[in-house]
């Protein structure tokens, strides 16, 4: 539909509906949030991409969801909305969805149909569970994502507890969504009741009926509003656009994880674990022995052992692409003598050897890419990864998404990508490039200011009179930050740029002041956040996991503290080969790919400390590089505009006010 034929919702009617959904609400109108729920409705209307950074506080949620629902029910047009967490995921769902749809039925003609979409590996299989697939003794190929987004489980149940509450929680689920177990299960345990779309058995399958990701799937064909997660779309950017419903729209939340997730979803791996996995699953149940392919793997091990971890900026080794070239060979001959055979199709399909030919399939279409021309021209990048196992295998990603983005996902349909961090040194131009969105014409944007008034809730607090960081946190660094801790009596979250520096200052606070500072590792995370909530005193040391969502809004966090800038592993595969790339084109490689990683990452950070109007407190940065550099400008174009200062009296008085009187900053 082309944006002359598009039907044009009243911008009347927009703000109307959304004083409808805050009144529901009991809150207030906030004008911010209304430029913006008007700038989206004319986004999904004439087509043009448009760019959102609405702060913290902002309600961008509501924002969105107002003119997408308007839009999808009364134009007849499918809208995705993606977020990069279940939990914000949930909360659309839960929370604010339903809340939109009930405020909004009296405008509509009609009640709005919603729909979640995950990943096949997110919900039950109903034939695994009746015995149709063997039982999973460990990883392979297609290993499910860490479960750290999860709800809990009882630490004190085994394997097989967790598996009988699977059976049983499978006769009284209506969705199979893993989400909705509560408590939840280790990976180990929910391998064994679901698949992945790979294994699935499709239409031949049994209680194809009764399928849990089946009914998914098909109501997010039929809904008017379809909420999945960053990596579905991750994989439609890759190049399988079937994972998602036709859709005339598509708006983005946490925008800012885009790029990263989307290359994820188009990262492989070749393992000697997996490959030996896929070995026995023919020999299990296709009832072929590969010994081709037992020998190049074990060619694989030796030739991975006699290569060095790090990037491979030339491709593979010769003596590499010998071995993944059998393997590849392998990998056919296993998938041609594993074929069924005349007659074998009328029944239901082997769960086995169909799990044996779809790992046979994911390791040829690894091999191929490997040996294929795409980091000579520079479309991957090819690094030996070492894990603390002392395990080695090989990755590829692509280099950039960018062109994917564009052609696979903002192409033909409206486009809108929002977030509380868009703007990196001040301008849109760096997120829009990464998103394939290459010059102003292009895209239109809009900021949304937090409806904070940072320079009297907040001070920024630059360290500049220490030595600039080394690799492991230096006396002066840890002096000053037991100094900021015993002014502020706790109440600080720390965010260190690795687990030994977390892990070193914590343990020098704990003896210098006394005071006690909880450490990521020494429990689960939301353990950690919670007992850090319910302690004025307590304060919470850690690493990326709390740079990023840590929602801790009060008195209780009132001084956020950053040991250095977060620039990007130097040794990092993709960073390297993205300079190569913005050296080639004329570029500054440090300035055009590691300093706006920080910046994006350092504004992250900052924003874990106002997250209301009530909020008061310190951001400590203890990098003097911030204050210094010549790209120091840059990146503090990238924060909210807290009141600055270089001077540790001034910082140290107002956390002594702070720790007597945690509700303000005392002029």
């Amino acid at each position: 539909m082309t944006g002359a034929d598009r039907v044009v919702t009243d911008v009347g009617q927009v703000d109307a509906a959304l004083d409808a959904v805050v009144a529901a609400l009991g809150g207030a109108r906030r004008e911010g949030q209304h430029a913006m729920a008007r700038e989206v409705a004319t986004a999904l209307e004439d087509g043009v991409p448009l760019l959102v950074e609405a702060g913290t506080g902002t309600g961008k949620s509501f924002a969105y969801l107002v003119p997408a629902v308007l839009g999808a029910v009364t134009r007849g047009e499918r809208v995705v909305v993606s977020t990069a967490t279940l939990a914000l995921q949930r909360q659309i769902l839960v929370k604010d969805l339903p809340l939109v749809a009930d405020a909004l039925e009296p405008l509509l003609p009609r009640p709005v149909e919603a729909a979640v979409l995950k990943g096949w590996h997110n919900y039950l299989c109903r034939q695994k569970i009746a015995g149709g697939y063997p039982e999973e003794s460990g990883g392979g190929l297609f290993d499910l994502p860490a479960p750290v987004e999860h709800p809990a489980g009882d630490v004190d149940e085994t394997l097989g507890d967790q598996v009988v509450r699977l059976r049983t929680w499978a006769e009284e689920t209506s969705t199979g969504d893993r989400d909705d177990l509560v408590p939840g299960v280790t990976d180990r345990a929910w391998r064994q009741v679901s698949v992945t779309k790979m294994d699935c058995l499709g239409a031949r399958c049994p209680m194809l009926a009764e399928c849990f990701p089946e009914r998914a799937k098909v109501a997010a064909h039929e809904a008017d509003l379809v909420v999945t997660n960053h990596a579905m779309v991750g994989i439609a950017a890759s190049g399988s656009p079937g994972v998602l419903p036709e859709h005339d729209a598509l708006i983005v939340d946490e925008a800012h994880e885009l790029v990263a997730r989307s290359r994820a979803a188009a990262t492989a791996e070749l393992s000697v674990g997996a490959l030996l996995r896929t070995a026995s699953l023919v020999r299990r149940h296709g009832g072929v022995v590969l010994p081709e392919l037992d020998e190049a793997i074990e060619r694989l091990a030796v030739g991975l052992t006699g290569t060095s971890p790090g990037r491979l900026p030339d491709g593979l080794t010769p003596e590499l692409a010998e071995i993944v070239t059998l393997l590849g060979a392998a990998c056919r001959e296993g998938l041609t003598a594993t074929k069924p055979g005349p007659g074998q199709g009328s029944g239901p399909p082997d769960g086995g050897l169909v799990m044996a030919r779809s790992a046979l399939t994911i390791a040829l279409e690894i091999t191929d890419r490997l040996l294929s021309d795409s980091v000579a021209n520079r479309r991957d990048v090819l690094w030996c990864e070492e894990y603390r196992d002392g395990t080695r295998r090989l990755r590829i990603a692509p280099l950039e998404v960018a062109g994917l983005l564009a052609e696979n996902l903002f192409a033909e349909r409206a486009a809108v990508l929002t977030s509380a961090t868009l703007r990196i040194g001040g301008s849109f131009a760096t997120t829009a490039g990464e998103v394939g969105l290459f010059g102003d014409d292009t895209y239109r944007a809009l900021e949304v200011p937090a409806p904070f008034d940072y320079a009297s809730q907040a001070i920024r607090y630059v360290a500049a009179h220490l030595p600039p960081p080394g690799r492991t946190p230096g006396e002066e660094m840890l002096a000053e930050l037991t100094e900021l801790v015993v002014a502020s009596r706790g109440g600080v979250l720390g965010l260190f740029s690795s687990r030994h520096a977390a892990e070193v200052a914590a343990e020098w606070v704990r003896a210098a002041s006394g005071l006690p500072v909880l450490c990521q590792g020494d429990d689960s995370l939301p353990a950690l956040v919670a007992a850090f909530r319910e302690g004025h005193e307590v304060s919470l040391f850690g690493t990326l996991s709390l740079w990023q969502g840590v929602d801790v809004p009060g008195a209780t966090s009132r001084l956020v503290v950053i040991d250095r800038i977060p620039f990007p592993r130097p040794d990092d595969p993709v960073i390297q080969a993205l300079g190569d790339v913005a050296r080639s084109r004329g570029r500054n490689e440090f300035m055009s790919v590691s300093v706006p990683h920080a910046a994006l990452l350092l504004a992250q950070g900052v924003g874990r400390l106002v997250r209301s109007t009530q909020d008061r407190g310190v951001v400590a940065v203890l990098d003097s590089r911030l204050a210094t550099a010549r790209y120091g400008s840059f990146l503090r174009a990238s924060l909210p505009p807290m009141w600055p200062t270089t001077d540790p009296t001034v910082v140290r008085s107002a956390l002594a006010r702070l720790a007597v009187l945690p509700s303000r900053i005392e002029e």
